[in-house]
Protein backbone atom coordinates (compact mmCIF):
# COMPACT_ATOMS: atom_id res chain seq x y z
CA UNK A 1 0.00 0.00 0.00
CA UNK A 2 1.11 3.52 -0.72
CA UNK A 3 1.55 5.88 2.21
CA UNK A 4 -1.54 7.88 1.24
CA UNK A 5 -3.59 4.66 1.31
CA UNK A 6 -2.26 3.72 4.72
CA UNK A 7 -3.00 7.12 6.21
CA UNK A 8 -6.50 7.11 4.74
CA UNK A 9 -7.23 3.80 6.44
CA UNK A 10 -6.55 5.50 9.78
CA UNK A 11 -9.31 8.10 9.26
CA UNK A 12 -13.00 7.69 10.11
CA UNK A 13 -15.20 10.42 8.63
CA UNK A 14 -18.72 11.34 9.69
CA UNK A 15 -21.47 10.61 7.16
CA UNK A 16 -22.59 14.23 6.78
CA UNK A 17 -19.14 15.39 5.68
CA UNK A 18 -17.97 12.29 3.78
CA UNK A 19 -18.93 11.41 0.21
CA UNK A 20 -18.19 8.29 -1.84
CA UNK A 21 -15.80 10.42 -3.88
CA UNK A 22 -13.96 11.35 -0.67
CA UNK A 23 -13.64 7.69 0.20
CA UNK A 24 -12.28 6.91 -3.26
CA UNK A 25 -9.86 9.84 -3.40
CA UNK A 26 -8.50 9.62 0.13
CA UNK A 27 -8.78 5.86 0.81
CA UNK A 28 -10.76 6.37 4.01
CA UNK A 29 -10.92 3.34 6.26
CA UNK A 30 -14.27 3.96 7.92
CA UNK A 31 -17.34 6.15 8.16
CA UNK A 32 -19.70 6.65 11.09
CA UNK A 33 -23.10 8.11 11.69
CA UNK A 34 -23.38 10.03 14.92
CA UNK A 35 -26.75 9.91 16.67
CA UNK A 36 -29.26 11.75 14.50
CA UNK A 37 -27.05 11.65 11.40
CA UNK A 38 -29.13 9.75 8.86
CA UNK A 39 -29.42 9.34 5.09
CA UNK A 40 -32.50 10.05 3.00
CA UNK A 41 -35.82 9.10 4.62
CA UNK A 42 -33.97 7.14 7.31
CA UNK A 43 -35.28 3.76 6.23
CA UNK A 44 -33.16 0.59 6.02
CA UNK A 45 -33.10 0.91 2.23
CA UNK A 46 -31.58 4.40 2.53
CA UNK A 47 -28.79 3.08 4.74
CA UNK A 48 -28.08 0.14 2.43
CA UNK A 49 -27.96 2.43 -0.60
CA UNK A 50 -25.53 4.79 1.13
CA UNK A 51 -23.21 2.01 2.27
CA UNK A 52 -23.37 0.46 -1.18
CA UNK A 53 -22.03 3.68 -2.68
CA UNK A 54 -19.30 3.96 -0.04
CA UNK A 55 -18.34 0.29 -0.46
CA UNK A 56 -18.09 0.63 -4.24
CA UNK A 57 -15.85 3.66 -3.81
CA UNK A 58 -13.58 1.94 -1.29
CA UNK A 59 -13.10 -1.15 -3.48
CA UNK A 60 -12.40 0.76 -6.68
CA UNK A 61 -9.15 -0.55 -8.23
CA UNK A 62 -8.78 2.19 -10.83
CA UNK A 63 -5.45 3.99 -11.09
CA UNK A 64 -3.66 1.29 -9.13
CA UNK A 65 -5.69 1.77 -5.92
CA UNK A 66 -5.57 -0.96 -3.31
CA UNK A 67 -9.19 -2.06 -2.84
CA UNK A 68 -9.99 -2.16 0.89
CA UNK A 69 -13.67 -2.28 1.92
CA UNK A 70 -14.75 0.52 4.19
CA UNK A 71 -16.36 -0.11 7.60
CA UNK A 72 -19.52 1.77 8.56
CA UNK A 73 -20.12 2.27 12.29
CA UNK A 74 -23.02 3.41 14.48
CA UNK A 75 -23.83 3.87 18.18
CA UNK A 76 -26.52 1.18 18.45
CA UNK A 77 -26.15 1.15 22.23
CA UNK A 78 -29.70 -0.04 23.00
CA UNK A 79 -30.94 -1.01 19.58
CA UNK A 80 -30.33 0.47 16.13
CA UNK A 81 -32.13 3.54 17.44
CA UNK A 82 -30.85 5.95 14.79
CA UNK A 83 -33.11 4.30 12.22
CA UNK A 84 -36.87 4.79 11.96
CA UNK A 85 -38.79 1.71 13.00
CA UNK A 86 -35.95 0.02 14.87
CA UNK A 87 -36.53 -2.02 18.01
CA UNK A 88 -35.32 -0.02 21.02
CA UNK A 89 -34.35 -1.94 24.14
CA UNK A 90 -33.82 -0.76 27.72
CA UNK A 91 -30.56 1.09 28.26
CA UNK A 92 -27.81 -0.93 29.94
CA UNK A 93 -28.73 0.12 33.48
CA UNK A 94 -32.10 -1.56 32.97
CA UNK A 95 -30.50 -4.68 31.54
CA UNK A 96 -28.29 -4.78 34.62
CA UNK A 97 -31.45 -4.91 36.73
CA UNK A 98 -32.53 -8.12 34.96
CA UNK A 99 -29.41 -9.96 36.15
CA UNK A 100 -29.75 -12.17 33.05
CA UNK A 101 -26.69 -12.36 30.78
CA UNK A 102 -28.47 -14.76 28.42
CA UNK A 103 -31.15 -12.14 27.82
CA UNK A 104 -28.41 -9.60 27.08
CA UNK A 105 -26.89 -12.01 24.53
CA UNK A 106 -30.29 -12.42 22.84
CA UNK A 107 -30.74 -8.66 22.70
CA UNK A 108 -27.25 -8.17 21.25
CA UNK A 109 -28.02 -10.78 18.58
CA UNK A 110 -31.17 -8.91 17.59
CA UNK A 111 -29.33 -5.59 17.49
CA UNK A 112 -26.74 -7.18 15.20
CA UNK A 113 -29.51 -8.47 12.92
CA UNK A 114 -31.08 -5.02 12.65
CA UNK A 115 -27.69 -3.43 11.93
CA UNK A 116 -27.06 -6.03 9.23
CA UNK A 117 -30.47 -5.25 7.74
CA UNK A 118 -29.19 -1.73 7.07
CA UNK A 119 -25.95 -2.98 5.51
CA UNK A 120 -23.62 -1.71 8.23
CA UNK A 121 -20.59 -3.36 9.83
CA UNK A 122 -19.64 -2.02 13.25
CA UNK A 123 -21.43 -1.18 16.49
CA UNK A 124 -19.88 1.14 19.08
CA UNK A 125 -21.10 -1.04 21.95
CA UNK A 126 -21.02 -2.26 24.66
CA UNK A 127 -20.10 0.41 27.16
CA UNK A 128 -18.07 -1.34 29.85
CA UNK A 129 -17.93 1.49 32.36
CA UNK A 130 -18.28 0.55 36.00
CA UNK A 131 -20.07 3.74 37.03
CA UNK A 132 -19.04 4.75 40.55
CA UNK A 133 -20.79 8.10 40.77
CA UNK A 134 -24.45 8.58 39.87
CA UNK A 135 -23.79 12.26 39.11
CA UNK A 136 -22.31 11.01 35.85
CA UNK A 137 -24.55 11.67 32.84
CA UNK A 138 -23.65 8.30 31.31
CA UNK A 139 -24.64 6.20 34.33
CA UNK A 140 -27.46 4.62 32.31
CA UNK A 141 -24.89 3.27 29.87
CA UNK A 142 -23.38 1.18 32.68
CA UNK A 143 -24.79 -2.23 33.55
CA UNK A 144 -23.88 -1.81 37.23
CA UNK A 145 -21.36 -0.54 39.74
CA UNK A 146 -20.46 -4.20 40.35
CA UNK A 147 -17.42 -5.13 38.19
CA UNK A 148 -18.28 -8.82 38.14
CA UNK A 149 -21.79 -8.17 36.80
CA UNK A 150 -20.48 -5.78 34.15
CA UNK A 151 -17.86 -8.35 33.15
CA UNK A 152 -20.43 -11.12 32.80
CA UNK A 153 -22.67 -8.95 30.65
CA UNK A 154 -19.69 -7.75 28.59
CA UNK A 155 -18.80 -11.27 27.52
CA UNK A 156 -22.36 -12.18 26.57
CA UNK A 157 -22.98 -8.89 24.76
CA UNK A 158 -19.86 -9.24 22.62
CA UNK A 159 -20.71 -12.85 21.74
CA UNK A 160 -24.21 -11.76 20.79
CA UNK A 161 -23.17 -8.83 18.60
CA UNK A 162 -20.26 -10.48 16.80
CA UNK A 163 -21.66 -13.97 16.30
CA UNK A 164 -19.19 -15.88 14.19
CA UNK A 165 -17.81 -12.62 12.76
CA UNK A 166 -18.74 -13.62 9.28
CA UNK A 167 -22.19 -13.12 7.72
CA UNK A 168 -24.20 -13.24 10.94
CA UNK A 169 -22.49 -10.63 13.11
CA UNK A 170 -21.12 -7.12 13.25
CA UNK A 171 -18.05 -5.81 15.00
CA UNK A 172 -18.44 -4.98 18.68
CA UNK A 173 -16.49 -2.20 20.37
CA UNK A 174 -15.48 -2.29 24.03
CA UNK A 175 -15.65 1.27 25.33
CA UNK A 176 -14.40 3.51 26.80
CA UNK A 177 -10.86 2.45 27.70
CA UNK A 178 -10.51 3.07 30.64
CA UNK A 179 -11.88 4.58 33.84
CA UNK A 180 -14.73 6.61 32.34
CA UNK A 181 -16.96 5.56 35.22
CA UNK A 182 -14.41 6.59 37.85
CA UNK A 183 -14.06 10.32 37.31
CA UNK A 184 -13.95 12.76 40.21
CA UNK A 185 -17.52 13.91 41.04
CA UNK A 186 -18.78 11.90 38.07
CA UNK A 187 -17.75 14.63 35.65
CA UNK A 188 -18.09 13.38 32.09
CA UNK A 189 -14.70 13.36 30.35
CA UNK A 190 -13.14 14.26 33.70
CA UNK A 191 -10.22 12.84 35.65
CA UNK A 192 -10.24 9.34 37.13
CA UNK A 193 -8.26 9.95 40.30
CA UNK A 194 -7.71 6.33 41.30
CA UNK A 195 -4.70 4.12 41.89
CA UNK A 196 -3.58 1.56 39.36
CA UNK A 197 -4.62 -1.16 41.79
CA UNK A 198 -8.17 0.28 41.85
CA UNK A 199 -8.19 0.61 38.08
CA UNK A 200 -7.22 -3.06 37.75
CA UNK A 201 -9.57 -4.28 40.47
CA UNK A 202 -12.71 -2.38 39.47
CA UNK A 203 -12.49 -1.11 35.90
CA UNK A 204 -10.35 -3.70 34.09
CA UNK A 205 -12.45 -6.91 34.60
CA UNK A 206 -15.11 -6.03 31.98
CA UNK A 207 -12.40 -5.54 29.36
CA UNK A 208 -10.78 -8.84 30.22
CA UNK A 209 -14.18 -10.47 29.67
CA UNK A 210 -14.66 -8.70 26.34
CA UNK A 211 -11.20 -9.80 25.21
CA UNK A 212 -12.07 -13.39 26.14
CA UNK A 213 -15.12 -13.00 23.92
CA UNK A 214 -12.82 -11.96 21.03
CA UNK A 215 -13.84 -8.32 20.82
CA UNK A 216 -12.06 -6.80 17.84
CA UNK A 217 -12.19 -3.07 18.55
CA UNK A 218 -11.66 -0.89 21.60
CA UNK A 219 -12.61 2.79 21.85
CA UNK A 220 -10.46 5.14 23.91
CA UNK A 221 -12.13 7.17 26.65
CA UNK A 222 -12.35 10.95 26.76
CA UNK A 223 -11.40 10.92 30.43
CA UNK A 224 -7.96 11.29 31.97
CA UNK A 225 -6.27 8.99 34.44
CA UNK A 226 -4.56 10.93 37.20
CA UNK A 227 -4.03 13.94 35.00
CA UNK A 228 -3.12 12.32 31.66
CA UNK A 229 -5.66 12.00 28.88
CA UNK A 230 -6.34 8.40 27.89
CA UNK A 231 -6.06 9.40 24.23
CA UNK A 232 -2.42 10.32 24.89
CA UNK A 233 -1.54 7.53 27.32
CA UNK A 234 1.03 5.12 25.83
CA UNK A 235 1.15 3.12 29.05
CA UNK A 236 -2.59 2.35 28.97
CA UNK A 237 -2.99 2.01 25.20
CA UNK A 238 0.21 0.30 24.12
CA UNK A 239 1.94 -1.22 27.12
CA UNK A 240 -1.15 -2.51 28.92
CA UNK A 241 -3.87 -3.05 26.30
CA UNK A 242 -1.80 -4.07 23.31
CA UNK A 243 1.16 -5.46 25.23
CA UNK A 244 0.26 -7.16 28.50
CA UNK A 245 -3.30 -8.02 27.48
CA UNK A 246 -2.31 -9.04 23.96
CA UNK A 247 -5.05 -7.11 22.17
CA UNK A 248 -4.40 -7.46 18.44
CA UNK A 249 -7.44 -5.60 17.12
CA UNK A 250 -7.76 -1.89 16.44
CA UNK A 251 -7.97 1.02 18.86
CA UNK A 252 -10.27 3.83 17.73
CA UNK A 253 -10.47 7.30 19.21
CA UNK A 254 -13.73 8.75 20.45
CA UNK A 255 -15.51 11.61 18.65
CA UNK A 256 -12.74 14.21 18.13
CA UNK A 257 -11.15 12.84 21.30
CA UNK A 258 -7.70 13.31 19.81
CA UNK A 259 -8.24 17.07 19.78
CA UNK A 260 -8.36 17.32 23.58
CA UNK A 261 -4.81 16.15 24.31
CA UNK A 262 -2.91 19.24 23.12
CA UNK A 263 -3.58 22.84 22.09
CA UNK A 264 -2.54 22.33 18.47
CA UNK A 265 -4.15 19.66 16.28
CA UNK A 266 -0.85 18.46 14.80
CA UNK A 267 0.65 18.01 18.26
CA UNK A 268 -2.51 16.22 19.42
CA UNK A 269 -2.33 13.79 16.50
CA UNK A 270 1.32 13.01 17.22
CA UNK A 271 0.66 12.36 20.89
CA UNK A 272 -2.41 10.20 20.28
CA UNK A 273 -1.14 8.06 17.43
CA UNK A 274 2.21 7.47 19.12
CA UNK A 275 0.33 6.55 22.29
CA UNK A 276 -1.53 3.81 20.42
CA UNK A 277 -4.59 5.24 18.66
CA UNK A 278 -4.95 3.37 15.36
CA UNK A 279 -8.00 5.09 13.86
CA UNK A 280 -9.05 8.72 14.34
CA UNK A 281 -12.80 9.33 14.62
CA UNK A 282 -13.64 12.75 13.19
CA UNK A 283 -16.81 14.68 13.92
CA UNK A 284 -16.64 16.83 10.81
CA UNK A 285 -13.33 18.07 9.39
CA UNK A 286 -11.56 14.79 8.69
CA UNK A 287 -9.35 16.43 6.04
CA UNK A 288 -7.56 18.47 8.73
CA UNK A 289 -6.82 15.28 10.69
CA UNK A 290 -5.61 13.47 7.58
CA UNK A 291 -3.38 16.40 6.60
CA UNK A 292 -2.03 16.63 10.14
CA UNK A 293 -1.28 12.92 10.15
CA UNK A 294 0.60 13.21 6.88
CA UNK A 295 2.63 16.20 8.11
CA UNK A 296 3.57 14.31 11.26
CA UNK A 297 4.86 11.37 9.22
CA UNK A 298 6.77 13.60 6.82
CA UNK A 299 8.44 15.34 9.76
CA UNK A 300 9.34 12.02 11.33
CA UNK A 301 7.23 12.74 14.41
CA UNK A 302 5.26 9.53 13.91
CA UNK A 303 7.47 6.63 12.81
CA UNK A 304 6.45 4.66 9.75
CA UNK A 305 6.57 1.55 11.92
CA UNK A 306 3.74 2.99 14.06
CA UNK A 307 1.71 3.76 10.90
CA UNK A 308 2.27 0.22 9.63
CA UNK A 309 1.24 -1.26 12.97
CA UNK A 310 -1.98 0.77 12.99
CA UNK A 311 -2.86 -0.17 9.41
CA UNK A 312 -2.09 -3.86 10.01
CA UNK A 313 -4.51 -3.79 12.92
CA UNK A 314 -7.21 -2.14 10.82
CA UNK A 315 -6.75 -4.60 7.97
CA UNK A 316 -6.58 -7.52 10.40
CA UNK A 317 -9.99 -6.57 11.80
CA UNK A 318 -11.44 -6.23 8.32
CA UNK A 319 -10.16 -9.69 7.43
CA UNK A 320 -11.27 -11.32 10.70
CA UNK A 321 -14.74 -9.81 10.42
CA UNK A 322 -15.16 -11.24 6.93
CA UNK A 323 -15.55 -7.76 5.49
CA UNK A 324 -12.97 -8.31 2.77
CA UNK A 325 -14.87 -11.38 1.56
CA UNK A 326 -18.37 -9.91 1.73
CA UNK A 327 -20.40 -8.78 -1.23
CA UNK A 328 -21.59 -5.22 -1.49
CA UNK A 329 -24.01 -4.37 1.35
CA UNK A 330 -27.18 -4.75 -0.72
CA UNK A 331 -26.17 -8.31 -1.71
CA UNK A 332 -25.48 -9.57 1.81
CA UNK A 333 -27.73 -12.24 3.35
CA UNK A 334 -29.36 -10.01 5.99
CA UNK A 335 -29.69 -6.84 3.91
CA UNK A 336 -33.20 -5.35 4.11
CA UNK A 337 -34.35 -8.26 6.26
CA UNK A 338 -38.02 -8.10 7.17
CA UNK A 339 -37.06 -8.90 10.76
CA UNK A 340 -36.03 -5.24 11.21
CA UNK A 341 -38.34 -3.84 13.89
CA UNK A 342 -40.41 -7.02 13.70
CA UNK A 343 -42.99 -8.24 16.20
CA UNK A 344 -40.59 -11.00 17.25
CA UNK A 345 -37.83 -8.49 18.01
CA UNK A 346 -40.25 -6.20 19.86
CA UNK A 347 -41.42 -9.14 21.96
CA UNK A 348 -37.88 -9.50 23.30
CA UNK A 349 -37.67 -5.76 23.99
CA UNK A 350 -41.00 -6.02 25.85
CA UNK A 351 -39.66 -8.92 27.88
CA UNK A 352 -36.50 -6.98 28.71
CA UNK A 353 -38.54 -3.95 29.82
CA UNK A 354 -40.75 -5.96 32.18
CA UNK A 355 -37.84 -7.89 33.63
CA UNK A 356 -35.91 -4.67 34.30
CA UNK A 357 -38.61 -3.16 36.56
CA UNK A 358 -37.70 -2.84 40.23
CA UNK A 359 -40.47 -2.52 42.82
CA UNK A 360 -39.15 -0.23 45.56
CA UNK A 361 -42.34 0.20 47.57
CA UNK A 362 -45.75 -1.49 47.80
CA UNK A 363 -48.37 -0.74 50.43
CA UNK A 364 -51.64 -2.60 50.78
CA UNK A 365 -53.23 -4.14 47.72
CA UNK A 366 -52.63 -1.30 45.27
CA UNK A 367 -50.90 -3.67 42.86
CA UNK A 368 -51.48 -5.55 40.70
CA UNK A 369 -53.95 -3.33 38.88
CA UNK A 370 -57.19 -4.76 37.54
CA UNK A 371 -58.33 -4.30 33.96
CA UNK A 372 -61.78 -3.29 35.17
CA UNK A 373 -60.51 -0.51 37.42
CA UNK A 374 -61.11 3.15 36.67
CA UNK A 375 -57.50 4.26 36.29
CA UNK A 376 -56.31 7.81 35.78
CA UNK A 377 -52.93 7.96 34.08
CA UNK A 378 -50.86 11.09 34.72
CA UNK A 379 -47.35 12.50 34.59
CA UNK A 380 -45.28 14.08 31.82
CA UNK A 381 -43.84 10.73 30.70
CA UNK A 382 -47.13 8.82 30.58
CA UNK A 383 -47.68 9.21 26.85
CA UNK A 384 -44.17 9.76 25.50
CA UNK A 385 -42.25 6.91 23.90
CA UNK A 386 -39.22 9.15 23.34
CA UNK A 387 -38.94 9.76 27.08
CA UNK A 388 -39.09 6.01 27.69
CA UNK A 389 -36.10 5.59 25.38
CA UNK A 390 -33.89 8.42 26.67
CA UNK A 391 -30.67 9.54 25.02
CA UNK A 392 -29.14 7.99 21.89
CA UNK A 393 -32.66 7.48 20.50
CA UNK A 394 -33.37 9.15 17.13
CA UNK A 395 -31.01 11.93 18.26
CA UNK A 396 -27.93 12.22 20.47
CA UNK A 397 -29.81 13.90 23.32
CA UNK A 398 -32.96 11.93 22.66
CA UNK A 399 -36.19 13.61 21.64
CA UNK A 400 -39.80 14.12 22.72
CA UNK A 401 -43.19 12.71 21.78
CA UNK A 402 -44.37 9.52 20.11
CA UNK A 403 -43.76 10.34 16.45
CA UNK A 404 -39.96 10.10 16.50
CA UNK A 405 -39.96 6.50 17.76
CA UNK A 406 -41.89 4.74 15.05
CA UNK A 407 -43.64 1.53 16.06
CA UNK A 408 -43.23 2.12 19.80
CA UNK A 409 -45.90 2.00 22.49
CA UNK A 410 -46.19 4.52 25.31
CA UNK A 411 -47.16 3.44 28.81
CA UNK A 412 -50.51 5.22 28.44
CA UNK A 413 -51.16 3.47 25.11
CA UNK A 414 -50.33 0.12 26.71
CA UNK A 415 -52.70 0.78 29.64
CA UNK A 416 -55.51 1.99 27.40
CA UNK A 417 -55.22 -1.16 25.28
CA UNK A 418 -56.12 -3.43 28.21
CA UNK A 419 -58.05 -1.18 30.61
CA UNK A 420 -60.96 0.42 28.73
CA UNK A 421 -62.03 2.57 31.70
CA UNK A 422 -58.63 4.27 31.95
CA UNK A 423 -58.32 8.00 31.23
CA UNK A 424 -55.34 10.26 30.61
CA UNK A 425 -54.79 13.49 32.54
CA UNK A 426 -51.13 14.49 32.27
CA UNK A 427 -51.26 17.05 35.08
CA UNK A 428 -53.79 15.06 37.11
CA UNK A 429 -56.30 17.91 37.17
CA UNK A 430 -59.08 15.75 35.73
CA UNK A 431 -58.70 13.11 38.43
CA UNK A 432 -61.83 12.63 40.54
CA UNK A 433 -62.06 10.33 43.56
CA UNK A 434 -65.66 9.60 42.60
CA UNK A 435 -64.61 8.55 39.11
CA UNK A 436 -61.16 6.99 39.62
CA UNK A 437 -60.03 4.06 41.73
CA UNK A 438 -56.28 4.45 41.33
CA UNK A 439 -53.70 6.63 39.59
CA UNK A 440 -50.63 5.62 37.63
CA UNK A 441 -48.19 8.54 37.52
CA UNK A 442 -45.18 8.34 35.19
CA UNK A 443 -42.46 10.80 36.21
CA UNK A 444 -38.71 11.32 36.05
CA UNK A 445 -35.82 12.77 34.13
CA UNK A 446 -36.01 14.14 30.61
CA UNK A 447 -33.77 12.57 27.93
CA UNK A 448 -30.07 13.42 27.98
CA UNK A 449 -26.72 12.01 26.90
CA UNK A 450 -23.11 12.27 28.04
CA UNK A 451 -22.08 15.48 29.80
CA UNK A 452 -25.49 17.07 29.33
CA UNK A 453 -26.75 14.51 31.80
CA UNK A 454 -24.17 15.35 34.49
CA UNK A 455 -25.28 16.51 37.91
CA UNK A 456 -22.85 19.21 39.00
CA UNK A 457 -23.30 20.93 42.36
CA UNK A 458 -23.44 24.64 41.75
CA UNK A 459 -24.48 24.01 38.15
CA UNK A 460 -21.00 24.70 36.76
CA UNK A 461 -20.80 24.24 32.98
CA UNK A 462 -17.02 23.87 33.00
CA UNK A 463 -15.94 22.22 36.25
CA UNK A 464 -12.42 22.67 37.59
CA UNK A 465 -10.04 19.97 36.42
CA UNK A 466 -6.44 19.43 37.51
CA UNK A 467 -3.58 20.57 35.32
CA UNK A 468 -5.80 22.49 32.92
CA UNK A 469 -7.28 19.29 31.48
CA UNK A 470 -9.80 19.89 28.72
CA UNK A 471 -13.31 18.50 28.53
CA UNK A 472 -16.41 19.20 26.45
CA UNK A 473 -18.09 22.47 27.45
CA UNK A 474 -21.61 21.08 27.87
CA UNK A 475 -24.37 22.42 30.06
CA UNK A 476 -25.11 19.81 32.77
CA UNK A 477 -28.55 18.43 33.55
CA UNK A 478 -28.75 20.06 36.95
CA UNK A 479 -27.13 20.65 40.29
CA UNK A 480 -28.89 18.05 42.45
CA UNK A 481 -30.09 14.45 42.38
CA UNK A 482 -33.24 15.47 44.23
CA UNK A 483 -36.11 14.98 41.79
CA UNK A 484 -38.45 17.31 43.68
CA UNK A 485 -35.98 20.16 43.16
CA UNK A 486 -35.10 19.43 39.54
CA UNK A 487 -38.65 18.49 38.48
CA UNK A 488 -41.13 19.85 41.01
CA UNK A 489 -43.97 19.22 38.57
CA UNK A 490 -43.69 15.50 39.27
CA UNK A 491 -44.22 15.78 43.01
CA UNK A 492 -47.00 18.29 42.40
CA UNK A 493 -49.01 15.76 40.38
CA UNK A 494 -48.49 12.99 42.94
CA UNK A 495 -49.36 15.29 45.86
CA UNK A 496 -52.52 16.57 44.16
CA UNK A 497 -53.75 13.05 43.56
CA UNK A 498 -52.88 12.00 47.07
CA UNK A 499 -54.76 15.02 48.45
CA UNK A 500 -57.85 13.81 46.57
CA UNK A 501 -57.55 10.45 48.26
CA UNK A 502 -56.65 8.55 45.09
CA UNK A 503 -54.03 5.82 45.63
CA UNK A 504 -50.91 6.49 43.55
CA UNK A 505 -48.71 4.03 41.70
CA UNK A 506 -45.57 5.93 40.64
CA UNK A 507 -43.44 4.77 37.73
CA UNK A 508 -40.05 6.52 37.62
CA UNK A 509 -38.20 6.87 34.32
CA UNK A 510 -34.58 7.78 34.95
CA UNK A 511 -31.05 7.07 33.84
CA UNK A 512 -29.83 6.54 37.42
CA UNK A 513 -31.04 6.27 41.01
CA UNK A 514 -32.36 9.61 42.27
CA UNK A 515 -33.24 11.18 45.59
CA UNK A 516 -37.00 10.58 45.66
CA UNK A 517 -37.92 10.37 49.34
CA UNK A 518 -40.85 12.77 49.01
CA UNK A 519 -42.23 10.99 45.94
CA UNK A 520 -41.81 7.63 47.66
CA UNK A 521 -43.63 8.83 50.76
CA UNK A 522 -46.58 10.11 48.72
CA UNK A 523 -46.99 6.89 46.70
CA UNK A 524 -48.63 3.63 47.65
CA UNK A 525 -46.41 1.81 45.14
CA UNK A 526 -43.19 2.98 43.50
CA UNK A 527 -41.48 1.37 40.51
CA UNK A 528 -38.02 2.13 39.11
CA UNK A 529 -38.44 1.57 35.37
CA UNK A 530 -35.10 3.06 34.23
CA UNK A 531 -35.24 3.87 30.48
CA UNK A 532 -37.28 0.89 29.27
CA UNK A 533 -37.24 1.50 25.52
CA UNK A 534 -39.93 1.45 22.88
CA UNK A 535 -42.21 -1.22 24.32
CA UNK A 536 -44.43 0.31 27.00
CA UNK A 537 -46.44 -2.89 27.29
CA UNK A 538 -43.52 -4.35 29.20
CA UNK A 539 -44.53 -2.08 32.09
CA UNK A 540 -48.21 -2.99 31.96
CA UNK A 541 -47.35 -6.70 31.84
CA UNK A 542 -46.14 -6.31 35.42
CA UNK A 543 -48.44 -3.58 36.75
CA UNK A 544 -51.46 -5.68 35.83
CA UNK A 545 -50.01 -8.88 37.26
CA UNK A 546 -49.46 -10.92 34.10
CA UNK A 547 -45.88 -11.23 35.36
CA UNK A 548 -44.31 -10.58 38.74
CA UNK A 549 -41.52 -8.11 39.35
CA UNK A 550 -38.11 -9.69 38.69
CA UNK A 551 -35.71 -6.73 38.58
CA UNK A 552 -33.27 -5.89 41.34
CA UNK A 553 -31.21 -2.75 41.75
CA UNK A 554 -27.94 -2.81 39.74
CA UNK A 555 -26.71 0.14 41.83
CA UNK A 556 -27.32 1.09 45.45
CA UNK A 557 -30.14 3.65 45.71
CA UNK A 558 -28.83 6.69 47.60
CA UNK A 559 -30.50 8.20 50.66
CA UNK A 560 -28.46 11.41 50.42
CA UNK A 561 -26.22 13.29 48.01
CA UNK A 562 -23.00 11.38 47.32
CA UNK A 563 -19.52 12.54 48.28
CA UNK A 564 -17.09 13.66 45.53
CA UNK A 565 -15.90 10.06 45.15
CA UNK A 566 -19.48 8.78 44.78
CA UNK A 567 -20.05 7.29 48.24
CA UNK A 568 -23.54 7.76 49.70
CA UNK A 569 -25.67 6.08 52.35
CA UNK A 570 -28.05 3.61 50.73
CA UNK A 571 -31.82 3.94 50.91
CA UNK A 572 -31.94 0.55 49.20
CA UNK A 573 -28.91 -1.71 48.67
CA UNK A 574 -27.75 -3.09 45.36
CA UNK A 575 -29.79 -6.23 44.69
CA UNK A 576 -32.94 -4.89 46.36
CA UNK A 577 -36.30 -5.47 44.72
CA UNK A 578 -39.74 -6.43 45.98
CA UNK A 579 -42.18 -8.85 44.37
CA UNK A 580 -45.90 -9.60 44.66
CA UNK A 581 -45.10 -12.75 46.61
Amino acid sequence: MRLAEKLGQMIMGERASTTPEDVRAYHLGAVLSGSGSVPGENRPADWVALNDALWVASTDEADGRTPVPLMYAVDAVHGHANVRGATIFPHQIGLGATRDPQLVARIARIVAREILATGLDWNFAPTLAVARHVYWGRTYESFSDDPSLVATFAEHFVHGIQGTLRDDGVLACAKHWIGDGATFQGIDQGDAQVTEAELQRTHLPPYLAALRANVQTVMVSFNSWNGTKCHAHPYLLTEVLKGRLGFSGLVVSDWDGVDQVAEGLDAAIVLSVNAGVDMIMCAADWRRRLDGLQRAVERGEIPLARIDDAVRRILRVKVRSGLVDRARPSARPWALSETFGSAAHRAVAREAARRSLVLLKHEGATLPLQRTQRIVVAGKHADDVSHQCGGFSAAWQGTHGNEAIEGGTSIWQAIRAIAPAATLSVDGSAADPAAHDVAVVVIGELPYAEGMGDIRPGGRITPPLPGGLRTANLEPYGSTLELATRHPEDLAVISALRAKGIPVVTVLLSGRPLLVDRELAASQAFVAAWLPGSEGAGITDVLFGDHDFEGTLPFPWPAAAPSPDGVAPARFPRGFGRTYR
